[in-house]
Order: structure tokens, then C-alpha cells, then sequence
């Protein structure tokens, strides 16, 4: 699926997105209760194949305990609101309330505010006491501060995270952020990311890390691509970083998850990460539109409140149902936001793929215009846009 075209002065391959591919469905069928969707990263599994990101909309300390009862990962952002006020829940309602012309303004103001490095501890304690599985998230400049607080709490995973992270990495600083270092210093399984290419992903892994996060400027809330020119689209990064894991598992007998972030809007895109080699996704929009999410329907990047070049905006998402609901349903949409489970169980039993790793076998063909085939009905009663 890589067509490179030469226009002169450089070469240019075709990208893909999920809406431009379509899953060809197998020569054999499974029943969709048949099918394992389980994830695991280093010693943890989850039932789940499903992280809920860093986003401050979308994950606080009551959500990140609601999702790891039903099988999956939240995951908390260390430099949100919620490590800067004791009470995050009045500075979301101002976010959630606040104009469209004045919101940037006012995150930006709202992130000013220090972390609280004892809050760091409170949060993670408060969904470990429930009984959940803590994940948490820190940016490389504050790894080394904020990750040991984290594991000394009782964090049972660390995801570094920032918008294109590397192996490599030149700065003035005298020791830069590590991973081989950071990976024998914490002792709980690291997750790093973001990055789209086959070679970046390659080396992140042989550093020692757990799992990386696959994805730049595709998530509804980002503006990464229109700001900084950057970005690959999810199907062609995915199923690179995916040949980047499967080389590597090859090499040295060690397989390291790759987890698609951002750019899944339906059933049917988190169907298409997987086929094209996601070991999990990391939803935000969608999830931000549970009834459990902290944002109030409301969506935002954590690039957003960036002080000097903010890349993502907030959006209205709307509230549609429960996480429950989202899923596992009973759904009461027909646009595929809602059975998520249901969609993938469904949509591996069709392409004959018993687990995940099966899934990724799945032939996929290019079909820009499937999505619409046949929908003339739908679209002339603005059913489909």
C-alpha cells in the first residue's frame, strides 16, 4: 500500500487514512463471543484493548477508576488541572462555560497555575484505593520529577508522552531524558509516544520501553497538522509502526505493543486500527461524550493551553451516553460511536480473526468512497454526511 511518485526534487509515497481503506472480510467467519480481544503490556492485561487519553475532558480520577471496572486504561494526565487544583472540578466547569472566542485564553490561564507535586500522590492513591489500575501520563521535561512521585504511590503504568517523541533526541541540556535509563529507574512499565514512522518506532523500542503510542495531529481536538505542518495519516502510520513491532519481535523474541492515538471517530475506524496492526487504541473524543467524563461534553489537547504556540482547540462533543453504553451499549445510534466492543467482536468474527494478532492479517484494500457507496437515500435525508 505504499506508492511512492517521484515529482522532481523529492519522492512522495501515498498515505491513508481510515476513512480511505475498507476490511475485505474472510474466507472463514467466527461467532463474535469466539473472538480474544485481551491486551497486555509488560506484566499487566487487561480484558480491554482500550486506552482512554491524557485529556482533561476525558479522564479524572472517577473515570480512570470507571474504566478499569469494565476491562480497560484510563490514563491521567500528571500536568493537568488535575495536579494544579485541589478542586478540578470548578476549573473544568469554567472551561466547559467559557465562549469560544475567550477559551484558549482562559486554558492558557488555568494552565498557568504550578503543579502541586502532592497532588500527584492524592490522584493516584484515590484510584488505587477504589481498587483500579492507575496509568499516568507526564510530558519528557517532567518525567524525571513527576514519574518516581507517581510509582512511589502506587501507579501500576507510566506513559511519556509528547507530540513527536524519539529515541534521539538533541538539545543545550547537558543528559536529555533517557529511556534505557528511565526504563531501569521506575519500576513499572513505560509506554512512550507519539511517532508515525516505521524507524522512530523501531528505536523507541529497542531502548527497553513496554509500549508505544502511534499518532501525530490526527485526534479531533488537535490542530498539530494545520499549526506545524505535521503528521502522518492513522492507517499508513499504524501499519508502518506495525511492521516496525513485528521486525523487532522477529529480531529479539520481545513484543512490544503499539497502541493507535487519536483519529478513530466510530466502530469502524477502531476496526481499521486493528486490521492494520494496532495491539490497542487510545480513544478521546469519543469517550469524551460519556456521561463519566469530567469535561462536561467538552474536548480539548493537551497541546491546547500551550502558552506561546497552542495546537488544538476546544470543542463541543456533546454528552450521547454512558461508558457502559459507549462500550458495550445497548446502542441507540446508528453512526457506530456506541458497542465499540460489540463493532470489534462483530468485525473480527466477519474477517475470520480470532485474536488481535489474526486481525492483523486482515486483507485491506484501498476505498476511498466505500464509506458512501449505495447511501444515496441516506444522504438526500441527511442521514450521512
Amino acid at each position: 500500500m505504499q506508492h511512492s511518485r517521484y515529482t522532481g526534487y523529492k519522492s512522495m509515497r501515498q498515505t491513508y487514512g481510515f476513512e480511505e481503506i475498507s476490511l475485505v472480510p474472510g474466507d472463514i467467519t467466527i461467532n463474535p463471543d469466539q473472538t480474544e480481544i485481551g491486551f497486555s503490556v509488560d506484566r499487566l492485561d487487561f480484558p480491554l484493548p482500550v486506552l482512554a487519553s491524557a485529556m482533561d475532558g476525558v479522564v479524572d480520577v472517577e473515570f480512570a477508576i470507571a474504566l478499569s471496572k469494565l476491562g480497560g486504561l484510563a490514563v491521567l494526565n500528571l500536568e493537568g488541572v488535575q495536579t494544579r487544583y485541589e478542586n478540578p472540578d470548578e476549573v473544568l466547569a469554567q472551561i466547559a462555560d467559557a465562549p469560544p472566542e475567550a477559551v484558549t485564553g482562559i486554558l492558557q490561564k488555568v494552565y498557568a497555575e504550578p503543579i502541586k507535586e502532592n497532588l500527584v500522590g492524592d490522584r493516584v492513591r484515590a484510584i488505587k484505593d477504589a481498587g483500579a489500575v492507575c496509568a499516568v501520563s507526564v510530558t519528557p521535561a517532567n518525567t524525571k520529577k513527576l514519574s518516581p512521585l507517581a510509582a512511589e504511590a502506587g501507579a501500576d503504568l507510566v506513559v511519556i508522552q509528547s507530540t513527536v517523541t524519539t529515541a534521539r533526541h538533541i538539545s543545550k541540556s547537558y543528559r536529555g531524558l533517557i529511556f534505557t535509563e528511565i526504563v531501569k529507574q521506575l519500576p513499572v512499565p513505560v509506554i512512550v509516544g507519539n511517532c508515525v514512522s516505521y524507524s522512530a518506532c523501531r528505536k523507541l523500542m529497542e531502548t527497553g520501553i513496554h509500549g508505544v503510542l502511534v499518532g501525530v495531529g490526527p485526534g479531533a481536538a488537535c490542530t498539530t497538522r494545520e499549526v506545524i505542518g505535521v503528521g502522518v495519516p492513522q492507517a499508513t502510520a499504524t501499519m508502518d509502526c506495525g511492521a516496525a513491532r513485528d521486525d523487532y519481535f522477529r529480531a529479539t523474541g520481545r513484543y512490544v505493543p503499539i497502541i493507535t492515538d487519536g483519529g478513530i471517530r466510530n466502530g469502524g475506524d477502531l476496526c481499521k486500527a486493528f486490521a492494520c496492526g494496532a495491539d490497542a487504541v487510545m480513544l478521546g473524543s469519543i469517550l469524551a461524550q460519556t456521561e463519566e467524563a469530567p469535561g462536561r461534553g467538552n474536548h480539548w489537547g493537551m497541546a491546547t493551553p500551550h502558552e506561546a504556540l497552542p495546537r488544538g482547540t476546544r470543542i463541543r462533543v456533546g454528552v450521547k451516553g454512558s461508558l457502559q453504553q459507549t462500550l458495550f451499549g445497548p446502542t441507540s445510534v446508528t453512526n457506530g460511536t456506541q458497542n465499540l466492543v460489540g463493532a470489534l467482536r462483530t468485525s473480527m468474527g466477519v474477517c475470520g480473526a480470532r485474536n488481535v494478532r489474526e486481525m492483523h492479517q486482515t486483507e485491506l484494500v484501498i476505498a476511498p468512497s466505500i464509506r458512501t457507496e449505495g447511501k444515496a437515500f441516506q444522504f438526500a435525508q441527511g442521514l450521512t454526511k
